[in-house]
């Protein structure tokens, strides 16, 4: 049986951490601050904020939530987030995406000040994480990097096998193994011989968005696998990997829950923490 990489217990590590730097930002009466806009009532994104407003409050900084309706306007829109770049209290802004559709969400991760991106999506911040030169990281590539790292899984030299290309978790997780010498490979859904190329990796990133999709006949014995799915195909949550049938084949597996989401808002605090310390003059 695999080893279970525990994202509650990594996740808790960072938050203990950033929660240390908070309270010594407090004493120098600094509080980070985060900005979370969300538009219309989706019951995901809808929990996803709460939880991000309770670990700002456990940590120590200060949030704020604007919640706007299903048809407000872009023009609307962008002149919050003006006001918010404009604000020396928020250190942090994020929008919660997908937008509704008569949205331009392109224009409106390009208004945010790349010094408060913490969600780390301005062209700015994707060309630094390009070239390895960066303050912020996307939170869940930068949290599946945390997790290898405290459970001494070494990238350097394997085959990474990372399975989805989206700008949010796929693209900037090749670019994080690449950063760490490992070899990568991207798949996608014109990929051929998709299993095949999957049971070469050393280290397996599921991001697809279906549920089960990854079956233990893909995965090589021995291999790492990184679940970061999040399906409800029958009321219950699950990932894009069959755990019960993979995690009797590989050597290390994260489940779903409580292993890739835990670090996502863990390394939301950390980037909100980065961008107070910058904004403050404190390297």
């Amino acid at each position: 049986m695999a080893q279970i990489i525990d994202g509650k217990a990594i996740s808790q590590a960072v938050k203990d951490r950033v929660g240390k730097e908070v309270a010594e930002l407090n004493e120098k009466r600094i509080t980070p601050g985060l900005a979370v806009i969300i538009v219309g009532a989706d019951p995901a994104s809808l929990v996803y904020v709460g939880s991000k407003k309770r670990a700002c409050s456990a940590l120590g900084m200060y949030s704020e939530e604007h919640s706007l309706p299903e048809n407000v306007s872009q023009e609307e829109l962008l002149a919050l987030v003006e006001c918010l770049n404009n604000r020396s209290d928020i250190n942090g802004i994020l929008c919660q995406l997908p937008l509704p559709k008569h949205l331009d969400e392109k224009s409106v991760i390009n208004a945010i000040s790349p010094e408060k991106d913490v969600d780390a999506f301005h062209p700015a911040n994707v060309g630094r994480i390009m070239i390895g030169d960066y303050d912020f990281l996307p939170c869940t590539p930068a949290g599946i990097m945390e997790m290898l790292v405290a459970s001494n899984i070494d990238v350097s030299g394997k085959h990474c096998v990372v399975i989805g290309r989206s700008n949010i978790v796929g693209k900037p997780m090749a670019m994080l193994m690449l950063h760490k010498n490992a070899t990568v490979t991207i798949c996608h859904s014109k990929t051929k011989n998709l299993s095949e190329i999957c049971r070469q990796a050393d280290i397996l990133v599921a991001a697809v968005g279906r549920a089960r999709f990854v079956t233990a006949d893909m995965v090589k014995p021995g291999a790492v696998v990184i679940d970061v799915g999040m399906n409800r195909p029958d009321g219950i949550l699950c990932g894009d990997v069959d755990f019960d049938e993979v995690s009797k084949v590989c050597s290390s597996i994260t489940p779903v829950p409580g292993g890739v989401g835990p670090m996502t808002i863990a390394m939301l605090m950390q980037n909100t923490l980065t961008a107070a310390k910058r904004q403050n003059g404190i390297v």
